[in-house]
């Protein structure tokens, strides 16, 4: 992923907070000699004060074998992602269809050293974890070995714990362009206000008051 200075987060603290409301991703896991990669949707649990990602996935998933044979993974995580349309891009002394088309997001990728987790005991944990994280409000059953209603389930799934080895961020929202096609922008998505447009206007305004 390429990342312009201008697209740079300010600060660690800027992706973990745009992390926290963000917890369904892609694993990425190398394939196996010959093989092209695994890419895994999923929900995860992201600690940032432990540095690691509770996930877990099928037994039956086909992406095991590749994982041991290579831990090291990433998980990539993409919103706020919008359509700018070229005249809306133009340059303030430009015709508006000499604008260029571009779009605007934020991501996250974690780099990984992925741990499968077996033991019943720890993968109770972490499921907890995840049950904690969705559902703070309670409303569901503690995960335990050999209690219903999820005991007997542990067996079916692998657990996940994703160590987190580096990270790459990026918040693309024209920062490199003029105040005037940057203020153009901001009112062209709140006329728009399709999905997403409220969000990557909100960005693209608090990270120019930055």
């Amino acid at each position: 992923m390429l990342i312009h200075p201008w697209d740079a987060p300010h600060d660690d603290t800027e992706w973990q907070q745009w992390l926290a409301e963000h917890d369904f991703g892609q694993l990425v896991v190398n394939g196996l000699p010959g093989e092209p990669p695994f890419a895994q949707p999923l929900h995860f649990a992201y600690d940032a004060r432990r540095g690691d990602i509770a996930t877990h996935l099928a037994r039956p998933n086909p992406l095991w074998e590749a994982l041991e044979a290579n831990p090291d993974v990433v998980l990539s995580v993409v919103d706020d992602y919008v359509y700018v349309p070229g005249p809306w891009q133009a340059a303030p002394d430009d015709p508006p269809e000499h604008g260029t088309p571009t779009s605007l997001y934020a991501a996250v990728q974690l780099r990984c050293r992925a741990h499968v987790v077996d033991d019943p005991a720890e993968k109770a944990e972490l499921l907890n974890r995840q049950v904690g994280h969705f559902q703070p409000e309670g409303g569901s059953a503690r995960v335990a070995v050999g209690e219903i209603p999820y005991g007997r389930m542990l067996s079916g799934i692998r657990g996940l714990r994703l160590e987190v080895t580096g990270v790459r961020a990026k918040f693309k929202y024209a920062g490199s362009k003029k105040p005037e096609v940057q203020d153009r922008i901001a009112d062209r998505l709140a006329d728009r206000a399709g999905p997403r447009d409220a969000a990557a206007r909100g960005h693209l305004l608090r990270r120019r008051q930055a």
